[in-house]
């Protein structure tokens, strides 16, 4: 199978919260819709240095992280990103790439929206079997 990219919005789930409390209106919700590359083979979302710094969000911690070519690097980690893709939504944290490198999306932030990867159409979809809500395996 290829890379398989979909368009992903991201907003500050903190502006989002201010928004549904009436203390921010609703075009100063800091959002963005990124084309991201979908790993289910990865864990986290990741963001780059650029989202991060046009969504408003603040480095909490770091962690040393194994990448792609086999080098560690140290990230920083933001919470309270939400994702959202068709009638899906989650609110994660996200490791912070440098500059403008592309950002992916993991397996956890899948696993709350209950998307799937279709290898037949190399796409991001829904989960067929629960089309109309998330549903959460707990097992």
């Amino acid at each position: 199978m290829g890379l398989v990219h979909a368009e992903i919005e991201l907003l500050n789930s903190r502006d989002v919260d201010n928004f549904e409390e009436g203390n921010l209106p609703e075009e100063k919700v800091r959002r963005m819709t990124v084309r991201m590359n979908v790993d289910s083979g990865a864990i986290m979302l990741a963001i780059n240095e650029n989202i991060r710094t046009q969504l408003g969000l603040r480095v909490v911690d770091t962690r040393p992280c194994l990448l792609a070519n086999g080098t560690y690097d140290e990230l920083g980690v933001v919470r309270n990103v939400m994702v959202r893709f068709k009638n899906r939504e989650a609110v994660v944290s996200a490791l912070v790439l440098p500059g403008d490198t592309e950002p992916l999306l993991g397996a956890i932030p899948m696993e709350e929206m209950d998307v799937l990867i279709s290898p037949k159409m190399q796409e991001l979809i829904v989960n067929p079997a629960h089309p109309n809500e998330p549903v959460m395996a707990l097992r």
